[in-house]
Order: structure tokens, then sequence, then C-alpha cells
């Protein structure tokens, strides 16, 4: 029998580099981003507080248990607030907030209603979703249902047409219109599903700083 000659390891050739090693596909989202009480962005029994919560779907229509999100708000009155304190949550409100999804791909927060930015404009919910299988993360909003924001006179006060004029939502198509808002629950709790693919996609948003951007900043 022959002896077995085994080829010594080739080194890389000059200039060149070797193979990269295998990575790991994620999400790591457990390890830092997610934090206690995160998607509390006001104590309870806050007056005016609302439960704004929903369940992220794949395009199999399943749901994500380890999806991530985020949302950005403006304070009952349409401030945009600009204040730290939103990783000691120490009850001050800052109109951020994160929370991961559970085993069910739920999620949920507790904060105020936002207010308009402008008088006539209807309220909303900057959304931004992390994912297994995203490149990036999704841009969206979560509007109002009934377009209320606080007044301190008797707590809610309609806005007639807020909707119906907003510019992004007139320039969608009816049915997509209705991905962005919200639905008002028996118990005055929002809730807003997130659907990343197929049947009833969530609309969602490219952010452009450039002259061509909107006035909310959206591009195509």
């Amino acid at each position: 029998m022959s002896d077995v000659v085994t080829a010594p390891a080739r080194e890389p050739a000059e200039g060149l580099l070797g193979p990269t090693p295998g990575q790991t596909v994620g999400p790591f989202f457990g390890y830092a981003l997610p934090y206690t009480r995160g998607n509390e962005l006001v104590e309870p029994g806050t007056p005016g507080a609302v439960r704004l919560h929903g369940t992220v779907y794949d395009g199999a229509g399943a749901p994500v248990p380890d999806a991530l999100i985020e949302i950005w708000q403006t304070d009952p009155a349409g401030k945009v607030v600009a204040r730290s304190g939103s990783l000691l949550r120490d009850g001050t409100f800052t109109g951020w907030g994160r929370a991961e999804t559970d085993r069910e791909g739920g999620y949920w927060f507790r904060t105020l209603n936002p207010g308009a930015t402008e008088p006539g404009r209807a309220p909303f919910f900057v959304v931004t979703v992390f994912a297994r299988g995203l490149q990036d993360r999704l841009f969206t909003r979560a509007y109002l249902p009934d377009a209320t924001t606080d007044d301190a006179a008797d707590g809610v006060a309609l806005i007639p047409g807020a909707l119906e004029n907003d510019p992004l939502l007139a320039s969608l198509e009816p049915e997509r219109r209705a991905t962005l808002v919200t639905a008002r629950e028996p118990d005055g709790s929002l809730r807003f599903d997130v659907r990343l693919q197929g049947e009833g996609e969530t609309v969602f948003l490219t952010y452009d700083e450039g002259p061509a951007a909107g006035k909310d900043g959206v591009g195509a």
C-alpha cells in the first residue's frame, strides 16, 4: 500500500487576502438594544396615556418573534420634544420608545396621543422596524384613526378632514392608505399591525434630505 501524501497548506499569493471566515446571521437585538421599560414612554396612570400595540407579520403571514419596533412622536401639543432621558425612564416624556416583539410577534407601548405639528394636519407616530431578513431598518407612519389631539378642555378634540387632507395619505390608493392608520380598540387603545411583505403590506417610506424631498422629508 502506497503512502498517503498530504499537500501542504497553500499560502495566499502576495498581495492577496485569505478567505473571509464564515459569519453567523443575526439579528442580535437582545444583547444591547432592548432595555428595561423601553416601551413605557409615560408612567402608569398618566392622564391621557394610551396603549399603542400590534403584531409584526412576515411575507407568509406568520408573526415575527424577533423584531424591534421604535417610535418617535410629538407631545400632545404637537411639539417635537428635545429633551434627554429616554434611556433613564425617569418620568421625562421624550417622545421616543423601543419595544421588542414577543413569541407571537406582538409589541406594545404606553404613551400619549401625538398632536398635530401644524393646524389641520393629521397626528401620527413615526415607526421604525428592525427584523430578521432586513438589510436596513424600515420607516413608516401610524396615524391616529380619528385624527385626534389632546385638548386642555375636554381631553380630545377632532380635526375634521385631517386624514383626508394629509399629503402622504392623499397620494396613496385607499387600500394602501389603510395600512398607515391605527385602529381604535373598544378599550381606547390603538392597534397598528406591521406586515413586512405580501397581501396588505405596510407602506414603508424613504426619507430624503435632498432638494427633491417634500415638506415632511419623504422622498420616493
